[in-house]
């Protein structure tokens, strides 16, 4: 499911990266900080960042998988003014959908 969120985010399809995300999704930043919660906030959020960024890429510098945990150590590319992000996602699957994400920067 991780990598298929991960190929819908590169290719900035908003129906299918939706598509992998619980209706209860929480994105955090670590430790425990609430950024959005639900799906409707994931979709409004991504659906402007996905038209303002054009030459978006994710890339997967190592995975680790440990039961329902997926920890990407990720390097995004294509963001405004040229920057060049690197983070730790860690996502949880829940019933074959991701419930939660902690976002590490």
């Amino acid at each position: 499911m991780v990598q298929q969120q991960l190929d819908a985010y590169n290719a900035r399809n908003l129906e299918a990266f939706a598509a992998t995300y619980h209706e209860q999704v929480e994105l955090l930043t670590f430790p425990a900080t609430l950024r959005s919660k639900g799906i409707a906030k994931l979709r409004e959020g991504y659906s402007q960042f996905f038209a303002q960024t054009p030459d978006l890429n994710c890339q997967i510098v190592h995975r680790t998988v440990l039961g329902n945990k997926v920890i990407d150590h990720e390097r995004v590319t294509g963001l405004p003014n040229g920057q060049v992000l690197e983070a730790v996602a860690i996502y949880e699957v829940e019933n074959g959908l991701i419930r939660r994400v902690t976002f590490v920067q």
